[in-house]
């Protein structure tokens, strides 16, 4: 089956193939070789090879960032119809027929005291947060529910845009 000599060429092929890798992989990295010369000293900064200018943007630092209208304004010529198809994101967890899901239901919501819907099991960090659920209590929520309430079991990420914010408020007003 196997002889002697066999054995020997297939060891000879594979010791000479690692051997071609080992001295392939060390002239490679010697001819491109990425980053500081090998004598470089632990915390020594390291010489750049060219700077780009940047120059400062037109208006300075001391300007504010330009913002968006207040919510108020939106809020007065927002659409519900447009606010019933927002809350297509957010049927998966909460109802509008008086009926607890995942969530609990969002009908009756504008003015309603928070956590206030009894035998459902709020967080505790919505629990502890209080107030009212008015307009405004509602928009700064639905920017990012996680960072208004610390602990809330809503794992939605929010709505980025003041004008969608504003048409699922409108929608969810008009839900008696």
């Amino acid at each position: 089956m196997f002889d002697t000599m066999t054995i020997t060429k297939t060891a000879g092929a594979f010791i000479g193939a690692l051997l071609f890798l080992l001295l392939m992989n060390w002239a490679a990295s010697g001819i491109f070789h990425v980053g500081p010369s090998g004598h470089h000293v632990e915390g020594e900064e390291h010489a750049q090879a060219y700077t780009i200018p940047v120059e400062a943007a037109a208006g300075g630092e001391g300007e504010a960032k330009e913002e968006g209208p207040d919510f108020a304004t939106v809020l007065a010529s927002a659409d519900a119809a447009a606010g019933e198809k927002v809350f297509g994101k957010c049927k998966a967890c909460h109802k509008l027929d008086s009926s607890d899901g995942t969530g609990p239901h969002l009908n009756g919501v504008v003015g309603r005291p928070v956590a206030s819907i009894g035998g459902f099991g709020y967080s505790d960090g919505m629990k502890a947060h209080g107030g009212d659920w008015t307009p405004e209590a509602l928009q700064e929520f639905l920017t990012n529910p996680k960072s208004v309430v610390k602990g809330t079991k809503m794992a939605f990420a929010g709505l980025p845009k003041v004008e969608d914010r504003a048409n699922l408020i409108a929608y969810l007003q008009s839900m008696p």
